[in-house]
């Protein structure tokens, strides 16, 4: 089982992910595109072009959990660059900023 608090560091890849790839391609993109190590145990997110739905990629130490998560109704509001996602967290580090995933 997976508790979220205990959770490290989460890294959120901006920009359009095919919702098609699954773990191999997932982790190749966070070690090829990003230079980090799927195998650290932080949680990378993906989202795919239509904003619904959403891939979570975590190593345990044992293996990877890939979590999929598809919004019925709503979108989300997924940052398209680096920039975006400065913002919101430093937003977040001061209390200014709250962010709920669907729209």
């Amino acid at each position: 089982m997976i508790n979220l608090a205990e959770l490290g560091r989460v890294f959120i890849v901006c920009g359009k992910t095919d919702m098609r790839r699954g773990i191999d391609s997932l982790a190749y993109i966070v070690k090829k595109s990003f230079n980090l190590d799927p195998f650290s145990g932080y949680v990378f997110l993906f989202c795919g072009s239509r904003r619904d739905r959403f891939k979570a990629l975590y190593w345990d130490g044992q293996g990877f959990w890939m979590l999929y998560k598809h919004f019925e109704n709503g979108k989300l509001a997924w940052p398209n660059n680096e920039r975006v996602v400065r913002r919101a967290s430093h937003a977040l580090e001061a209390g200014l900023y709250h962010w709920s995933a669907p729209l």
